[in-house]
């Protein structure tokens, strides 16, 4: 996660203590412990009052508040509670949170192939509408303009698949 400059925070009901020894073994920015559900949904709501955007994981019933609350929920899948899945935007079904970073990796790529496909229509469709507004483009013109745009974005976003991760 800090590769990717995202900090991490732990908010758990365990002791203290034990919460900092994780922490430390983790290397987890900061660490708050003894919290119940209540303490956690407020620790969140003064991370979110800081203007940060908060990804939260969770696996219990008790975190469920705090899952909804987050920006990004995400569940562990094979151990959680129904409640925490049925809220969560995101579920992790192997209970595996090193795939996290991997998750907002592929996103990241996606959202800008998203963006070029969106820009490549617009261009395209704009560029075939003037020409058809001053009588230059035809029928033909117009089909690429959407159906061979779309063939294109397709392709371009079949690059995802390739992505070295």
């Amino acid at each position: 996660m800090h590769k990717l400059k995202i900090k991490t925070v732990i908010l758990s009901g365990e002791k203290q203590n034990v919460v900092d020894k994780v922490a430390k073994e983790l290397g987890i920015d900061a660490a708050y412990g003894d919290l119940f559900p209540e303490n956690k949904v407020e620790k969140v709501q003064e991370l979110k009052n800081r203007n940060l955007k908060i990804e939260f994981v969770g696996d219990g019933v008790s975190d469920a508040p705090v899952i909804a609350l987050a920006d990004v929920g995400i569940a562990m899948g094979g151990l959680g509670s129904d409640a925490a899945i049925e809220i969560a935007d995101t579920v992790i079904q192997n209970d595996q949170p090193s795939k996290i970073p991997t998750a907002i990796r592929i996103g990241k790529e996606t959202r800008k192939i998203v963006w070029q496909n969106i820009s490549l229509a617009f261009g395209v469709k704009l560029i075939v509408l003037i020409l058809g507004a001053g009588r230059i483009a035809t029928l033909w013109e117009a089909v690429f303009a959407d159906v061979g745009v779309a063939l294109l974005a397709i392709l371009n976003a079949m690059r995802i698949q390739r992505m070295k991760i």
